[in-house]
């Protein structure tokens, strides 16, 4: 009987340190991904007026997700978000910078914000990945479900890197194409969105 004891006790141990190490390899493969700051870091908007193109850039990003990656492989991700200060885009100059705000009342709603709701992820050459991302973008208090087509690339280090780009209209979210120079230069509805975030554990 006290052997037949200690052979339970024996295989519930054993059975316990094999679903920890389950769990454990489960928690490493899906982890927490940060985006990291840098000035390769940024999203960009493009966009162009009677006049000219133009571009306003921000490092003014706070991102997060949870990728699964085993080995070079990306297999899957899930809660991801990302959030840009409206007022940290910046062109080459303060009077367009400044009307911009005040297009997309930055005062009023101060971050555009993105959240996933589902992702499906390819693999499209050796470390790298089409991510079909299905989210909601949130632009001056108006939300649309947008689909971002991501490259994904998994660097020997260990971190991912994601870019891409998306097309937008303003009207889409409730914003009207602002003009300067009372008229003369109006700005086209048309805006490209383009972003390269690296994100490390």
């Amino acid at each position: 009987m006290k052997n037949l004891h200690n052979r339970f006790a024996v295989n519930t141990i054993v059975m316990a340190a094999i679903f920890l190490l389950s769990i454990t390899q489960v928690l490493r493969a899906q982890s927490l991904y940060k985006l990291t700051p840098g000035k390769d870091v940024n999203v960009k908007v493009l966009g162009s007026s009677n006049v000219h193109d133009w571009t306003m850039t921000s490092t003014g990003i706070v991102s997060q997700g949870e990728f699964k990656v085993e080995g070079d492989q990306l297999k899957s991700l899930t809660a991801f978000s990302f959030t840009v200060d409206a007022k940290s885009l910046k062109s080459e100059h303060d009077g367009m910078d400044t009307r911009t705000y005040k297009a997309i009342n930055a005062d009023k709603f101060p971050k555009i914000i993105y959240k996933l709701t589902s992702a499906t992820i390819s693999p499209a050459q050796k470390g790298k990945f089409l991510i079909k991302a299905t989210g909601d973008l949130t632009i001056s208090g108006a939300t649309q479900t947008i689909t971002l087509n991501v490259t994904a690339t998994v660097n020997a280090d260990n971190s991912i890197t994601c870019t891409g780009s998306e097309k937008l209209k303003l009207t889409d979210y409730k914003i009207q194409p602002p003009s300067f120079m009372l008229g003369a230069m109006k700005v086209a509805n048309d805006l490209t969105i383009q972003y390269n975030l690296i994100y490390k554990q």
